[in-house]
């Protein structure tokens, strides 16, 4: 079981640091990126002290920092490029919602990474806070693992304009490669609303309600994240800050565009699970109709026999039938007519 802190401490000063996360084990890696359009250069930092180096560099540096628990390396790091000690209280509280700060010498990110449990069918969430400085990009994970493989492999190989740009390219980059990880998102719940629909059309069963109303928790826990994260896209739309280029602003129009897509897709797939649980529930409602329909007419057609075989266990003494040798085949008989006349009946009347 995963130790958590979630919450902080109460009555503090601002801008203490104290790590409210899940619990980590694992070393800090800080790896750096250092590129322009000529040169790239990639490495491990071993010490906290030589990443001072990039702080006025000529190049773009991605100082890639994976473990927000260790508070001091946290706080070295802000000494260094002189972050402010709320911002560095907002990277080591991993339940901040997404945002945008502008503290005039660097742009303040925080955003949701989302993971997709297929065996659970949960999302996972791991808070990405992005540091945007003149000539460097500094990214806080809570874990070593991402999804930014494919930019770093954009600036490896040199492909596309990002080795040609400056540092609000790369954070228009990251932010984008987390924005389109939520469409594949959309496309796992695709695939289990499509057989959703397939078992309520033909064989419905009370599991398929369980899933349906996960599902919908899920998409619902998507929203909440990507609502905030819209807002602060907007933000960087408007914004004059300096450390923006005015032609940047157009990729960050595009990262809202797509947002905007997810949550047109997510409001769809919510509808399309409130109609799924609706047809379940006209299904379930069908069957059972069905059930006491078929235990009408069963009852219906015993009800005169029974009548008619409570009539005759009377045994009465002066009962004339009694005494006649043909009386049992012959009730036996008119029992037999009025069963087949009243299936008759219901038949034409299209009960049956």
């Amino acid at each position: 079981m995963i130790e958590k802190n979630l919450f902080k401490p109460h009555g503090l000063p601002p801008g203490t640091l104290i790590y409210v996360g899940n619990k980590k084990d694992h070393d800090i890696q800080i790896r750096v990126i250092d590129y322009n359009r000529e040169m790239l250069d990639e490495k491990i930092i071993p010490d906290i002290k030589n990443i001072g180096s990039f702080k006025k560099a000529d190049t773009v540096s991605w100082i890639n920092v994976d473990g927000v628990h260790d508070i001091e390396l946290i706080r070295h790091i802000g000494e260094i490029y002189e972050l402010h000690p709320l911002l560095l209280e907002d990277i080591v509280n991993t339940a901040h919602r997404p945002k945008v700060e502008d503290h005039e010498k660097h742009l303040y990110f925080t955003f949701k990474m989302l993971t997709f449990n297929e065996e659970t069918l949960t999302l996972g969430s791991e808070q990405v806070s992005i540091v945007l400085g003149p000539s460097y990009v500094i990214s806080f994970q809570e874990t070593p693992h991402d999804i930014f493989d494919p930019v770093r492999t954009r600036i490896e190989t040199a492909k596309g304009r990002i080795r040609g740009k400056k540092t609000d390219y790369l954070v228009y980059a990251l932010i984008d490669a987390v924005v389109d990880s939520y469409f594949s998102f959309l496309e796992s719940f695709d695939t289990y609303i499509d057989k959703l629909e397939n078992n309520i059309q033909f064989n419905s069963t009370q599991d398929d309600v369980a899933l349906i109303l996960r599902l919908k928790k899920q998409l619902l826990f998507l929203r909440r994240t990507i609502d905030p994260l819209r807002e602060a896209i907007s933000f960087m739309q408007n914004t004059d800050s300096k450390l923006l280029d005015p032609g940047t602003h157009k990729y960050f129009n595009d990262v809202h565009d797509h947002l905007l897509h997810v949550i047109d897709s997510i409001e769809s797939n919510r509808s399309l699970l409130d109609g799924l649980m609706e047809s379940f529930m006209s299904n379930m409602s069908n069957r059972m109709n069905q059930v006491m329909k078929v235990l009408t007419i069963i009852a219906t057609i015993f009800i005169p026999l029974t009548f008619i075989a409570g009539i005759y266990g009377m045994n009465f003494t002066y009962m004339p039938e009694l005494g006649w040798k043909y009386a049992y085949p012959s009730l036996l008989g008119a029992m037999g007519v009025i069963f087949i006349g009243m299936l008759i009946f219901f038949k034409r009347s299209k009960w049956l």
